[in-house]
Order: structure tokens, then sequence, then C-alpha cells
């Protein structure tokens, strides 16, 4: 399996298959307003999901009901205002919805998946981009250590969004998964990722799918 972005394996390869247990959609930055419509070729990547993961840019709780009609929804939402734009105080996106938290730590399958919009980890320069962590050259369990600081826990698969760039890249047994955006892919307007992330036996896979080619 390729990774989406620059050139690292995404996931080490063992000799037995994955026998699939779970299977997760992987959303983020929607960033659709109410009335607006999610890309229908959404609902064709996540057929037979278990379970779907929106990590941020919402904007509208109708999203995350459409989306329920595929399967259960956790959200991690990011947090909005303290911008000329939106002046008002800080506040998550979505108050009140149960499905949502600024931060997500879930246990599946022999897993700890840490879910959040934006992640900053101190070490790197900017936010993560296909490749980017690579490039640092951080000192060995670095990484890890930053990752576990963040989500105050061990994580085995980081979920973010944010930068409308897809990511699915493994570095010190961490996978980082970042599924893009299915409307604003590299902040364009045209069908953009999702991503799916499949679980068992204490193992996972994951990989980004192209809306496009589901037309």
């Amino acid at each position: 399996m390729r990774q989406a972005g620059c050139g690292r394996i995404a996931m080490r390869q063992d000799e037995r298959k994955l026998e699939v247990r779970m299977k997760i959609g992987i959303i983020s930055d929607t960033r659709a307003r109410s009335g607006e419509e999610i890309p229908q070729e959404v609902a064709r990547a996540f057929e037979g999901v278990d379970r779907i993961f929106h990590a941020g840019g919402i904007h509208s709780k109708e999203v995350l009901d459409w989306l329920e009609r595929i399967a259960p929804v956790t959200a991690a939402a990011r947090l909005e205002g303290g911008q000329a734009e939106q002046p008002q105080p800080f506040m998550l996106e979505v108050p009140g919805d149960p499905r949502v938290a600024q931060q997500q730590v879930i246990e599946l399958e022999g897993q700890t998946i840490g879910m959040v919009n934006e992640i900053w980890l101190p070490r790197l320069s900017d936010e993560i981009m296909p490749g980017s962590i690579g490039r640092q050259r951080l000192p060995d369990q670095l990484l890890t250590q930053m990752v576990t600081d963040f989500f105050e826990t061990p994580i085995d698969v980081v979920v973010f969004g944010r930068t409308l760039y897809a990511v699915v890249e493994e570095h010190e047994g961490i996978l980082f998964i970042n599924p893009g955006s299915p409307s604003l892919p590299r902040n364009v307007r045209r069908l953009g990722q999702v991503a799916i992330l499949e679980l068992g036996d204490g193992k996972r896979e994951a990989r980004v799918v192209e809306l496009s080619e589901l037309s």
C-alpha cells in the first residue's frame, strides 16, 4: 500500500493478511454549512463501515446526522472564534452535540486511537503535511513522546484534519491519518478524499480513497 503524498511506505508489511474485524470511515473538513450537500461519493466510499470518525471542520450538525445514516459517528471538533471574522470567544463547533469533543481517545480492537482536528507537536516546525515528519530527522522516540504528551496517553493511531492534505504515514510505530477533505482538497473546490482504517488482531491498515474514482 502506498501513502498519499511523499515517498514512504505507510504500513509495515506482515506475512499474514489482516483479518478485518472493524472497518472505520474517516472524514475531515467537510466544511458544509446548513443546507449544503456532502458529495454522494462519500456514502459509496463508506459502504459497509462499522463506524465513522470525523476529524473536525464539521461546520453543521446536519453533516453528522447525514453520516450517522451510514454508521455511528464520533467527531473531534475544531475551536472556532478569535479571528477578525469571528471575534466571539473560542468555542467548539457543533456545541452540545454528544458525538463531539475537542479531542477523542478511542480503544478499538487492540488499538488506541487519538483524534483531534488540529495537532501541533512542539519539535515540528509546522503542521503535519505529507512527508514532513520524515524530513525533521527527530531523535529516536521523541515523536512517540510528543504524541503521548499531546493526548496524555500512549497512542497507536493519530487521526487529524485541518490541513486539507491527505496523509497516511507510519513513524515510530504510530500511524498518522489525515483524510484530507471530500470537497476542498488542498484548498481547491473539487472532489477530494476520505480514508478507510481497518482493524483486526491488534493490527491496522489504512488507505486514502479518491472520491473521483467513485463518480
